[in-house]
């Protein structure tokens, strides 16, 4: 059976509509891509912004000792975030209790 291009086309735009709303499920420590992302221009060298509310409002929810597991990893600097920088964030933004690793 042949593929027809609308078939092709309903099936891309169905996978394009199941990424777009799904994307943002997608966790790290408690956080959302969508917050990762929101702090990602605080923890980028070589001269940081200090951590925007909404940064700091994904951190306020996250599992903070989580992250400890990623201090040493290849996966932030992978998305260009300074790990260092990345463990400073919870006392940027005035956490309770930030994470000792």
């Amino acid at each position: 059976m042949e593929t027809t291009n609308k078939e092709v086309a309903a099936i891309l735009f169905g996978l394009m509509v199941v990424i777009a709303c799904c994307a943002d499920a997608q966790t790290i420590c408690n956080m959302t891509y969508a917050d990762v992302m929101a702090c990602k221009p605080a923890a980028t060298p070589p001269n940081p912004p200090p951590p925007t509310s909404v940064c700091c409002a994904g951190l306020s929810h996250a599992d903070l000792k989580c992250f400890c597991k990623y201090k040493n990893s290849t996966i932030l600097p992978s998305i260009g975030v300074d790990p260092k920088l990345a463990m400073e964030l919870p006392s940027k933004c005035n956490l309770p209790h930030p994470p000792t690793c």
